[in-house]
């Protein structure tokens, strides 16, 4: 059984942080529908390049999976009673624009409850409903910056950089995907709706867990430590003779294991590196000498070695030895969707299985209008003659 079986979202998000956040929701299967504005639609549909070769953006592919998509101009007061009519038969509006503009449209959460008091609305933006810096624009890179995380990012002494992956936005997807699931469960024991304020800043901030807290505890401003660990020696990357791996001795039950893997049992003698307390104190010391014994030797040589005595090591790999990565395939998290136009495309799968199965198949990112006629008529019930109307009129596509 899919986890959000009978659960419809009416999906007005665009760019990142909404429709990865919608698409999780599609995962566990519920149905979204994805409501975009005629002319163009979600401004990822032109994102790239990359382009396959029609045109359709790469970008756009990856976040709207398992979705529907119809058009309807919600600046019309014909645009906005349909939405109306539609959020009637829904549980969810999943929304990212800027503060004020479901106000502006006539679809506050206020006039939505009065259509359906059990709905839940949730409402992604930068920096929340309220605030000082409310109506700022912002996207992952402002919120990466301005929640802490590229301050930690990158080299010591070097810029700071943000992260490879958006998580700016991404963790607002997640953290709003949750926040549903929490507001419909509570809606099956009181009937109420909801209505979240997702922040993407407040998500960031969240993220900094222990990092905040050793501040708390000491006063020292965190700074950037490459992919080392304020707590733990060794705990970073290690160039070997042909390439980099990790290593993770975040247990003192491993450090003899290294030790002997590395052929340097006298480490684990020494008074200097005998408990993690000690090799955090002995740094500049002991990871010199760490960094010299590694390269010499391959990364697959280090790895059979560190693995054979129990020590947490990983390669270091690049995306297109993840996507070929046996572990990766056996969980499936790479799939094919059957695409309209170029037939079986690779895509990601999802992490959320299900008694031992993902949660649903999955289905190519849809075109901008490509279910407008189905959903009007068959969930609405719309006769031909208004459809044709308000297709007339520019109102749907």
């Amino acid at each position: 059984m899919n986890l959000f079986e009978g659960v419809r979202v009416l999906d007005l998000s665009r760019m990142l942080a909404g429709p990865y956040g919608s698409m999780l929701l599609a995962d566990m299967g519920a149905e979204v529908i994805k409501i975009e504005e005629p002319a163009g639609g979600d401004p990822m549909r032109v994102m790239g390049p990359p382009f396959l070769p029609d045109g359709e953006s790469a970008y756009f592919l990856s976040i709207n999976r398992n979705k529907q998509s119809i058009a309807i101009d919600l600046g019309r007061p014909a645009g906005r009673e349909v939405f109306l009519d539609l959020a009637r038969h829904a549980d969810v509006v999943w929304e990212n624009f800027r503060p004020g503009v479901m106000e502006r449209l006539g679809l506050a959460y206020a006039t939505l409850a009065g259509v359906n008091p059990g709905l839940v609305l949730c409402s992604i933006s930068a920096y929340g409903q309220d605030g000082p810096y409310r109506d700022w624009p912002a996207f992952d890179l402002a919120l990466q910056a301005m929640g802490g995380a590229m301050s930690l990012t990158g080299e010591e002494g070097g810029r700071p950089a943000r992260m490879g992956l958006p998580m700016g936005d991404l963790a607002g997807g997640m953290f709003g995907a949750f926040a549903v699931a929490g507001a419909l469960l509570r809606r099956t024991r009181t009937g109420r709706g909801a209505h979240l304020d997702l922040s993407l800043l407040d998500c960031q901030v969240s993220l900094l867990t222990y990092i905040a807290q050793y501040f708390w505890a000491d006063g020292r401003v965190p700074g950037r430590m490459g992919s080392g660990h304020a707590s733990v020696v060794p705990y970073q990357a290690l160039a070997t003779r042909d390439g980099h791996l990790i290593v993770a001795v975040f247990a003192e039950k491993f450090w003899g294991g290294f030790c002997h893997a590395l052929e340097r049992a006298e480490w684990e003698g020494d008074p200097r590196f005998a408990s993690n307390r000690q090799r955090l104190v002995h740094r500049e010391v002991l990871m010199p000498l760490i960094e010299t014994v590694f390269r010499e030797r391959t990364t697959e040589d280090w790895l059979a070695r560190l693995h054979a005595a129990g020590v947490p090591a990983a390669p270091i790999l690049a995306v297109d030895r993840v996507l070929s990565d046996p572990q990766v395939r056996h969980r499936r998290m790479v799939v094919e969707v059957e695409h309209p136009t170029h037939g079986p495309l690779p895509t990601l799968g999802t992490p959320i299985k299900v008694d031992g199965a993902p949660a649903v198949s999955v289905t190519a990112a849809p075109a901008l209008g490509q279910h407008t006629d189905r959903v009007l008529t068959e969930l609405l019930e719309y006769p031909t003659e208004r459809l044709a109307a308000l297709r007339r009129e520019g109102v749907v596509k």
